[in-house]
């Protein structure tokens, strides 16, 4: 009887598979050069696998929203397997070496051992802070992770009294896991090799780089090859944390340019959008003509750390900040003001330099921004104003006394200039002492007739929420929490502002209080708009009080504050003077939130993403919610615009000093 070729080739490939099981089986238990990498990939793979498992299992109602759950955890694999292949590609590759060259096999076998068990451990310590860094940002270890490895003893400090409890379980953990990955690998591999061991070895090879790439399009896999919901939690959950950190580091290489993230437009054409018709070497150049009209004020800008609105009872947050609540009714007071980041650096960048934010750093820690770079401190420094930066804690830390020093800033105060203070912290002296030195500094400026601009940026809402015991009462039990932590630095800002007002110096300054960020920034969405709404006061000598309800940016803070100092000055700034605005005027906001850039204009919002469609929407300010609405698709070059201008502006060096 003749059998039809096509159940010949079905009994082919069932003989063919069942006899690669059995060489697969052969070679994890016998003796051959292959049996390392092997066992490297399984434990790595259950690894992985058990690490995502117990991740879901902690966000399983964010996960459960996006009837997602299996895609969550067969792409998961996918991306395990990119990062096995990657951590075993050197060693793979060196194999035929080791095989031509005999005499080199002992070194090789030591190198392969050691090699395995160290990126494994490695492994195991990134994976293992991941839960700690999802409770505080809401996503895997990226960029922030690389960047505060950079200051080890903040960090250690802030850990060791902040999250006892997830130190010593990490490092509990991590003893454990390294003691059992060198049980696994204490044998060094096979030294026994054999012809076909070497003929397979590129099929191996093809095999890797075939997992590496992980995909057959124009593009290898990314991050946004895997973001299969709108939840961008729940996206991070599909990634490892390595992968996650890797591929962050490896994009700081395109740091500079927004265009390669969001897409390209000419130069002429970013510039007719965004309405800058400045001169070639200062394209965003403006006349600033103040709304004051009189002798230029001192300004202070108070910058709170991690002050969002939640923390304001009036703006639909906790009744934490009572001082502030008060204040507002004497002075210039934003119902919708926004971040336009998540970190302090960006914060500074906004309210300091009026500088639009990119996918890339704050222009704070890059190096084309160190000197020649326009701060309002440059330009008040011109006009000979004292400047000054106070800080509790150290000032090199987020690379701020080196961009300071660089671009305007005379003066630096910071915690070694605290003699005897009332209380320290981790993050420094507390608020009260920040404050304290403060009014010295400007009451001996205003003595000596000489006018001054001064950056005071508080740190007592920081992560261990380090602040005096017996000052205030208590919001909450027990004292070292977040709200807490807020109501202590409220009462240290209303004893520094009661005392401002009994001051010479009052009657001719303007203070702005604002946030930098909120604390912790988390949604269920690409962008969580409601976590960058903040506070924000303009008040001193001679500020009317009056509410602004308009959309506001931190970028538009300088500009406003200089405009009511009386300063009357050219400069590149691109925010609007809000003492100027009518009842006709709309708002607008920008928000970076890691490589997303989000562009809301009245309750429009467009979300710009690296490698993907826009999300057209619209937000809903009473609810909190966001809204899929492609009737606004048409408008998408404003938003692109802006997104792509900063990066033009920083890469360039056009954002200095225009002449006065």
């Amino acid at each position: 009887m003749k059998i039809h070729p096509f159940f010949i080739f079905l009994i082919k490939v069932k003989y063919n598979s069942v006899h690669l099981i059995e060489n697969f089986i052969y070679m994890l238990a016998r003796n051959n050069p292959y049996q390392i990498f092997i066992k490297a990939y399984l434990l790595g793979l259950i690894f992985f696998s058990l690490s995502r498992l117990t991740l879901v299992l902690w966000q399983i109602d964010s996960v459960l929203a996006t009837n997602q759950l299996i895609n969550i955890l067969v792409q998961g694999v996918r991306v395990d397997l990119i990062q096995m292949s990657l951590i075993l590609l050197i060693p793979m590759m060196l194999l035929p070496v080791n095989i031509i060259h005999k005499n080199l096999c002992a070194f090789y076998q030591n190198f392969v051992q050691y090699w395995i068990i160290l990126s494994l451990i490695i492994i195991v310590i990134i994976e293992a802070c991941s839960i700690t860094f999802i409770h505080e940002y809401n996503t895997r270890p990226n960029i922030l992770f690389i960047e505060y490895l950079k200051y080890p003893r903040e960090v250690f400090q802030m850990l060791f009294k902040g999250f006892t409890l997830d130190l010593i379980g990490v490092v509990l953990f991590v003893g454990f896991m390294s003691y059992l990955i060198f049980k696994i690998f204490q044998k060094k591999g096979s030294t026994e090799y054999k012809s076909s061991h070497f003929y397979i070895w590129p099929l191996i090879m093809i095999i890797m780089l075939i997992s590496i790439r992980s995909s057959l399009g124009h593009r290898p896999a990314n991050p946004a090859m895997f973001a299969l919901t709108d939840n961008a939690l729940v996206n991070s959950l599909i990634l490892n944390s390595p992968y996650s950190l890797f591929y962050a580091a490896y994009s700081m290489k395109h740091e500079s340019s927004a265009a390669k993230i969001y897409g390209k437009m000419e130069k002429e054409k970013i510039y007719e959008l965004t309405q800058q018709s400045g001169p070639a070497a200062y394209p965003t150049e403006k006349l600033l003509i103040p709304s004051f009209k009189g002798k230029s004020k001192n300004i202070v800008i108070v910058l709170q750390e991690s002050l969002g609105a939640t923390f304001v009872e009036s703006l639909g947050g906790a009744a934490v900040t009572p001082n502030l609540e008060h204040l507002k009714q004497e002075g210039i007071w934003f119902n919708q003001l926004y971040a336009t980041g998540t970190r302090s650096v960006r914060g500074i960048e906004a309210v300091v330099s009026g500088f639009p934010p990119t996918p890339a750093q704050s222009t704070v820690k890059l190096p084309l921004s160190q000197t020649n770079f326009f701060t309002v401190a440059s330009l008040l420094d011109k006009k000979e104003y004292a400047t000054s930066f106070i800080y509790g804690g150290e000032a090199h830390f987020d690379n701020m006394r080196n961009f300071f020093t660089g671009n305007g800033f005379k003066t630096i105060i910071e915690q070694k200039d605290f003699e005897n203070p009332f209380f320290k912290g981790s993050w420094g002296v507390s608020d009260q002492d920040l404050y304290e030195k403060a009014h010295q500094q400007f009451s001996r400026h205003h003595k000596e007739g000489q006018p001054f601009f001064s950056l005071v940026f508080t740190s007592s809402n920081h992560a261990p929420f380090e602040f005096p015991e017996n000052v205030i009462q208590l919001y909450e039990e027990p004292q070292a929490t977040e709200k807490n932590a807020v109501k202590y630095a409220d009462h240290a800002l209303g004893e520094f502002i009661a005392k401002a007002k009994q001051s010479e110096y009052w009657q001719d300054t303007i203070f702005l209080i604002v946030a930098d960020h909120d604390i912790r920034v988390r949604e269920d969405h690409l962008i969580p708009i409601k976590n960058f709404h903040i506070p924000g006061l303009i008040l001193g000598g001679g500020i009317k009080p009056q509410q602004i309800n308009h959309i506001t940016s931190q970028i538009d803070l300088p500009v406003t504050l200089l405009s009511l100092a009386g300063i009357e000055a050219r400069h590149p700034m691109i925010g609007q003077d809000m003492s100027r605005v009518d009842d006709n005027y709309q708002g607008r906001a920008m928000m970076q939130y890691y490589d997303n850039f989000a562009w809301m204009k009245k309750n429009q919002l467009y979300v710009l993403q690296p490698n993907q469609e826009v999300f057209y929407g619209k937000y809903n300010f009473d609810s909190y919610k966001i809204y899929e609405d492609r009737s606004i698709s048409n408008n998408i070059d404003e938003p692109l615009a802006y997104a792509l201008l900063p990066s033009i502006l920083y890469s360039e060096r056009l954002y200095k000093l225009p002449p006065q």
